[in-house]
């Protein structure tokens, strides 16, 4: 992994460690419904256990509904608070800063205390990906856990938050979510401009010029609005999170730029366009360079509408002749 995958997937909760985004449900936006503002649809006497699901650490069964769950995955929590479950949360890792009432600790998902962790008593860990000998201990301690490894495609994000609901009796608020979900970016997707030539851009993660492809989680998310990345024909190691160079940027000259560094470098176009020669790109000229929440650019998991529709109103602000 390149030293941007280790510094954003920490952010992440792992996603730019393998590899969008909140529902209307998920949103911090005005008029939008928070996350975890669910009717309580699965009672207590209506969740049927034990349930075995195939996770990434292999199957997994959940015996008795959990009811003191540690998420060690900053995206598990905003999926797990999301379905209604964050009253089963006891504990969430130091990057889960979102709900604000998760219950956030110093508990790292990269470097893990399993004696603290142990501490919360868990009837479930749910984690990202592992560190290394996280799930040997856990096991040893016959603490049940859970991985999910970050998403590539958006049915991935489907599929993860369809597994939370399973192993934690949230079935139907579970596929509630899915449901807004899929309306939302329905809705993004059918007021999406026609260009005769896709636009270009380019997303930066931060200001050692690292990117992402297409082939990325971030990168779907683009390809759906019809954008053609500047990074993919850059990616000679195939990692997906290739570094770029100022002058490639400059020689390339991208319709947009998307900032995933505002909080952690703070970057924004002002920034931007102070670059030696940048002021000459045709995203900086036309007002294009896009200022995300570091976070919400991160993260596979239910705020990916909130990315998307930045992104797609983005595009729209576009002329046509991109």
């Amino acid at each position: 992994m390149n030293p941007l995958g280790s510094r954003w997937a920490a952010r992440a909760g792992a996603w730019l460690g393998a590899a969008l985004i909140a529902v209307s449900l998920a949103a911090c936006g005005e008029g939008r419904t928070a996350i975890g503002d669910q009717p309580d649809l699965v009672g207590r006497a209506e969740a049927t256990f034990p349930v075995t699901v195939a996770a990434a650490n292999g199957e997994v069964t959940i015996e008795e509904r959990p009811e003191r769950i540690v998420s060690l995955s900053a995206t598990a929590t905003e999926m797990l608070f999301a379905i209604g479950a964050g009253d089963q949360v006891v504990a969430v890792d130091d990057q889960s800063d979102f709900p604000a009432d998760a219950p956030i600790t110093e508990l790292s998902g990269f470097d893990v205390n399993v004696e603290a962790l142990a501490s919360y008593a868990p009837d479930l860990v749910v984690y990202s990906t592992d560190p290394g000998g996280l799930e040997k201990s856990l096991r040893k301690l016959e603490i049940t856990s859970l991985s999910q490894v970050a998403a590539v495609t958006i049915d991935d994000t489907y599929a993860q938050i369809e597994q939370l609901g399973e192993v934690t009796g949230r079935v139907q608020q579970a596929e509630l979510v899915v449901g807004r979900i899929e309306a939302e970016i329905d809705d993004i997707m059918s007021s999406l401009p026609e260009f005769e030539d896709p636009p270009t851009y380019y997303h930066e993660l931060d200001t050692n010029y690292f990117t992402v492809t297409s082939e990325t989680f971030i990168g779907e998310v683009y390809s759906m609005l019809g954008l053609q990345n500047i990074a993919d024909e850059a990616d000679e190691d195939k990692t997906g999170y290739p570094q770029l160079s100022a002058e490639y940027i400059l020689d390339a000259d991208p319709d947009l730029i998307f900032l995933a560094d505002t909080k952690c470098c703070d970057q924004n176009g002002e920034t931007v366009a102070r670059r030696p020669g940048w002021g000459q790109i045709e995203a900086v000229r036309n007002d294009a360079v896009v200022e995300l929440d570091d976070d919400v650019a991160s993260r596979w998991g239910p705020r990916v509408v909130d990315f998307l529709r930045i992104a797609a109103d983005a595009v729209a602000r576009l002329d046509g002749t991109a």
